[in-house]
């Protein structure tokens, strides 16, 4: 991956549409392998593949692994009543990650670059929780249906350089990296329920030390709640 991204970044202003389809293809593919990889191990309490679990409420489990000098953090929770479509339409819909999100200020579309993939841009402002304050990210998002009918939503941060290339950095953002991140949704025999993991791991750049990232990470854990609330009470009808 990293030669093949050193070989994007080469003329990164003049990067093609194909250079650009072809590294975020790659990349997402390898997204994807990760995250169906941490949602395979048993609901509650499998520590055997390196997850540590931090707490287990009212069967939701939350977990870390280390990865590097950063960690990575899951979070898994069986939805009663609510389909692995309805579950995507919400989590998916980046208008509405505001209403699960609130230090977000914006979310939109920068591009397609297929019909499941998509270039976005996520802001934070000035009256952001300070370790989000003026921090934005270029992510990618690829959106599969597996042969089983798991759904993956994989996202993750695009090179600095080839994110420059598409949008320059605005006023004095920081721009943090959203490393391999996005969500499972596990279809169960009961079709209106399902099992969502969440993974997420995040370097919010600029100088902080590394608890503070760690908190941060556990922070954007425990949004998961109020996801789950606004999925909840989202009629069947709209997924």
């Amino acid at each position: 991956l990293s030669r093949f991204c050193h070989f994007l970044l080469v003329s990164e202003r003049s990067i093609s549409e194909d250079s650009l389809r072809r590294y975020v293809k790659f990349a997402s593919e390898s997204c994807i392998q990760e995250l169906l990889s941490a949602s395979d191990s048993n609901m509650l309490g499998n520590c055997s593949d390196g997850w540590k679990i931090l707490t287990l409420d009212n069967g939701v489990e939350i977990s870390k692994r280390r990865s590097g000098s950063l960690h990575i953090f899951r979070s898994r929770w069986l939805l009663r009543s609510v389909s692995p479509q309805q579950f995507i339409t919400v989590a998916n819909a980046i208008d509405a990650a505001k209403q699960w999100d609130p230090d977000l200020v914006e979310a939109r579309y920068i591009k397609d670059v297929e019909d499941n993939l998509s270039i976005i841009r996520l802001r934070f402002g000035e009256n952001s929780k300070p370790l989000f304050r003026k921090r934005e990210f270029i992510v990618y998002e690829r959106r599969e249906t597996m042969e089983d009918g798991t759904l993956v939503v994989a996202v993750a941060s695009l090179p600095k350089e080839i994110a420059a290339g598409l949008l320059p950095k605005q006023n004095n953002a920081i721009r943090g990296l959203l490393l391999q991140s996005g969500w499972v949704v596990e279809k169960l025999e009961d079709l209106n329920s399902c099992i969502v993991t969440y993974v997420v791991q995040l370097d919010p750049a600029g100088w902080l030390p590394k608890c503070f990232v760690n908190r941060l990470n556990t922070k954007l854990v425990m949004i998961i709640d109020n996801l789950k609330k606004l999925v909840q009470t989202t009629p069947p009808h709209q997924s």
